[in-house]
């Protein structure tokens, strides 16, 4: 079964700095393009940034400049380093990767359980 599990939420005040990670375990053959998205009470769930497996990231308008996603092919793992936090930037947290279980199976999405963020003083 694939998992993904994600860590480093938290509290943090207004313009500080966290950094959230997510793994991958399970059965894998290889794994295409892993996210971040968010979701704040009462709002639908919202695209933060995305990255490829050959490492190129793309960023929702609102975090440009201030988050940075990456990831360790590897270790079969994406990050997000969040700076400049903003009380808006509460949510949680969701993982998302698209993920081939087998070279026979098609490709599929998978999500983490989400973790929270909260900026505020």
């Amino acid at each position: 079964q694939v998992q993904l599990v994600e860590s480093g939420g938290g509290l943090v005040q207004p313009g500080g700095s966290l950094r959230v990670s997510c793994t991958v375990s399970g059965s894998i053959f290889d794994i295409s393009t892993m996210g971040w998205y968010r979701q704040a009470p009462g709002k639908q769930r919202e695209l933060v940034a995305t990255i490829s497996n050959n490492h190129d990231a793309n960023y929702a308008d609102f975090v440009k400049g201030r988050f940075t996603i990456s990831r360790d092919n590897a270790k079969k793992m994406v990050y997000m380093q969040m700076n400049n936090l903003k009380p808006e930037d509460t949510a949680v947290y969701y993982c998302n990767a698209g993920i081939y279980a087998h070279w026979y199976t098609p490709l599929n999405t998978y999500w983490g359980q989400g973790t929270q963020v909260t900026v505020s003083s």
